[in-house]
This record gives structure tokens, C-alpha cells and sequence, in this order.
């Protein structure tokens, strides 16, 4: 008896995917290094305007439980977006374990938050994750569209209630009058009210010129709007906490602020929102020594996560090169 080992036939080489030939190409390994650079001098960049005497009393003066309240909150808001990763997953009908989105999520977003144009800077790092688990480029753009919209609804969402519950203080920091305020208020809620009604009037996709846009059943845009909103609200809840050491405000307030501070930033694309959180957070306590509350706000919520994310993406790029190594053996 002849053993299979002992045969002539060949045994066939599985072929290697055009996504791991691409990212072994220089220019790939070229743009991982960038982005690695890059997200290392934001942090450093971040930082030295602020001594380390600075620094230490900053967190310092917040007590240790707000100090764990914040960081409970802005842990709690980077798990809610891998269900953004998740539900636009499950949306193009892709499946992916939830421990590789989260991963995915995790990095692509505590880096693409403190880079600016979080669409582009967390779609390529998306792209670089998810390709190698079987999503093709129009997928992943998809990914990022659908993440996109969960994001916009979320702040329309919270916008229009802020307008239409804190009028006073919309009034103050946009400068519109009240009848205007209520009306932009009442706009947003309805485009999020129209967008959970699409589904039940339109099957089919949305097109305009050559794109084209799939409208999501009923419960996944209820998971947009949900999921969204509740993004929100927990990282104005971190701000919150970190201003509750130095000032009793309430709730409502800085999540207001929080909401047209955020908005603003999505318009301007700062890296971080660096400078329009500190303006907008010291109108609204002007005569508070507020610095040190945003600052230690900005390290927990943006620089520990930029600093985990980027240690996170280069081992993670160490281990796939391993393994495309042991691959090619």
C-alpha cells in the first residue's frame, strides 16, 4: 500500500489574495510607517504646549472618582463605535467576528479622531483590517459611508434636542434668534424622524449620478439613530465629568455644548477638535479656570486612546507580517 505521503501527485499552493500582496508592497509599508509618524507627533505635538507641571496638576485637581467616572464613560463611547463597525458589517451583509471589528474599530478611530478627516484617515486603516478579512474596497467604503451617516444622524439628533431644550444657550453661542434656533431644532428631528420612516416607502436603492445608496431596513436605521446618539451623549458625559471638578453645571448644559462644539469641528476638520472644545466649553463658564478640565478631558478621551490605538495598529502589523511570512513558506 503506497501512502498519500508517498504519492507524486502535487499538492496544490493556495493563492495568495491581492490584498496581501498589496500590503507588502513598499509604498503600503511606507504609508503603515506615515500614519504610525504621524499619529506620534500629534500626541508630542499635543503635549508641549502644555509643561509637565502642567500636565500633573491638571489631573491632579480632578478628583480620582470623576478621574474613573471619565474614564468609564469615554471606554463605554469606543465600545459603542465598534457597533457602528458592526451594524454597517451586518448592513452590506458581510459577516466578521465581532473581536476583529473591534479591533478594526478601535484603531482606526483613536487614531482617525486626533488625525482629522476621520472619513479618509480611519477608512484607509479600515481598509488595511478589513481587506484582509475578505471585504473588497467598494465594501469598505460602504463601511465608512454607512459609519458616516450613524454619525450625522447622531449629532442631528442631539443638536436638534439641544436647540429645542437649551434655546438660551444656543441663542448665546450661535447667535441666531430664538424663532430661527427653534425652527433649525425642530429641521433636525424631523430629518432623523424621515430617515427611521425611509424604509417603509423606499425599496430600493437611492441613486444619484453613479452612486448609489442602499436604504437599511427599519432596525439597522433605528440602530444608526440609536447607537449614534448614545456615542454622544457618553463622551459629554466624559467633558462633564472632568468639569464637575471645578464647577457645578449641569448635564444638559455641556452636552449642548458639547453637541455644537462637536459640530463645529466635523466642519473644520481640526485634528482633535484642538481649540474649538476649549472655546466653546470656556463660553460657557467664562469666569472658571476651565483649562485644566478640558486638558485632562482631551488626554483621556483622545491622547491615551491615541497612544494605545498606536501601539495596538504596530504590533498588530508585526503579528500580520508573521503570519504572511509562515504563509509563504
Amino acid at each position: 500500500m503506497v501512502s498519500l505521503s508517498e504519492t507524486s501527485f502535487p499538492i496544490p499552493q493556495k493563492k495568495e489574495s491581492k490584498a496581501r500582496k498589496l500590503f507588502r508592497k513598499p509604498w503600503m509599508m511606507a504609508l503603515t510607517a506615515a500614519a504610525l509618524a504621524l499619529t506620534a507627533y500629534l500626541l508630542y505635538h499635543t503635549l508641549s504646549r502644555y509643561s509637565f507641571d502642567e500636565i500633573v496638576a491638571s489631573v491632579r485637581a480632578i478628583p480620582f472618582h470623576r478621574l474613573a467616572l471619565a474614564g468609564a464613560f469615554a471606554a463605554a463611547s469606543y465600545v459603542c463605535l465598534t457597533g457602528f463597525d458592526w451594524l454597517a458589517i451586518r448592513s452590506i451583509g458581510r459577516k466578521v467576528p465581532y473581536r476583529k471589528v473591534a479591533l478594526a474599530s478601535f484603531i482606526s478611530l483613536s487614531l482617525g479622531h486626533s488625525i482629522g478627516f476621520a472619513g479618509v484617515s480611519s477608512g484607509a486603516i479600515r481598509y488595511r483590517f478589513y481587506s484582509r478579512w475578505g471585504l473588497s474596497a467598494g465594501d469598505v467604503a460602504k463601511v465608512v459611508l454607512f459609519c458616516g451617516v450613524m454619525v450625522g444622524l447622531g449629532l442631528t439628533l442631539l443638536g436638534g434636542l439641544a436647540l429645542l431644550l437649551q434655546p438660551d444657550l444656543a441663542e448665546g453661542v450661535t447667535k441666531l434668534q430664538r424663532p430661527v434656533i427653534l425652527t433649525v431644532g425642530i429641521a433636525c428631528v424631523a430629518i432623523v424622524t424621515a430617515w427611521l420612516a425611509l424604509p417603509f416607502f423606499v425599496h430600493r436603492p437611492i441613486g444619484f449620478r453613479k452612486w448609489s445608496v442602499d436604504v437599511p431596513p427599519f432596525r439597522l436605521a433605528l440602530g444608526q439613530v440609536v447607537v449614534g446618539a448614545v456615542n454622544f451623549s457618553l463622551v459629554a458625559a466624559c467633558l462633564h465629568q472632568t468639569i464637575l471638578a471645578v464647577a457645578e453645571v449641569d448635564y444638559l448644559s455641556v452636552a449642548a455644548v458639547y453637541v455644537i462644539a462637536n459640530a463645529t469641528t466635523m466642519i473644520t476638520h481640526v485634528p482633535g477638535g484642538l481649540g474649538v472644545i476649549e472655546s466653546v466649553v470656556m463660553y460657557l463658564l467664562p469666569g472658571a479656570n476651565l483649562i485644566g478640565s478640558v486638558l485632562v478631558f482631551r488626554f483621556i478621551y483622545f491622547l491615551v486612546p491615541l497612544a494605545l490605538g498606536s501601539l495596538t495598529f504596530a504590533v498588530t502589523e508585526l503579528v500580520f507580517r508573521r503570519l504572511d511570512a509562515k504563509r509563504k513558506r
